[in-house]
């Protein structure tokens, strides 16, 4: 059977060929560690879930006028690893599933850096 042919390093300036994304040299840099080594642990799953119920619904639909269950505890500011605002409730706010999504991969997606 034939086999896929093999495409370039998606890491910038590598030339390498590989069956996957990224090369082996370079797979590790992009690696995303797991939700628990991220902070999202029994005690967050504790305390988002006790935020749901004080704020039951979608911050974002509330603006428009429509009451949608929240089933997500958004960090308003990304985090980016400081525990310090990932446990600040000031950044915490109740969002439905289809706009934390639709937020996470507007707003938050990529690092903004500041001069």
């Amino acid at each position: 059977m034939p086999r896929k042919p093999l495409k370039p390093c998606k890491h910038p300036g590598c030339p390498k060929l590989t069956e996957r994304d990224y090369c082996e040299e370079h797979k590790k840099l992009h690696q995303r560690s797991s939700a628990q080594k991220r902070g999202y642990d029994y005690r967050w799953q504790k305390a988002s879930r006790l935020f749901l119920k004080t704020h039951p619904f979608c911050e974002n639909c509330k603006k428009e006028n429509q009451l949608v269950k929240a089933t997500v505890v958004d960090h308003i500011k990304p985090h980016r690893g400081d525990q310090k605002l990932f446990w600040n409730e000031g950044n915490w706010q109740a969002l439905c599933k289809q706009c934390h999504d639709k937020k996470t991969m507007t707003e938050d997606r990529y690092q903004e850096y500041k001069y």
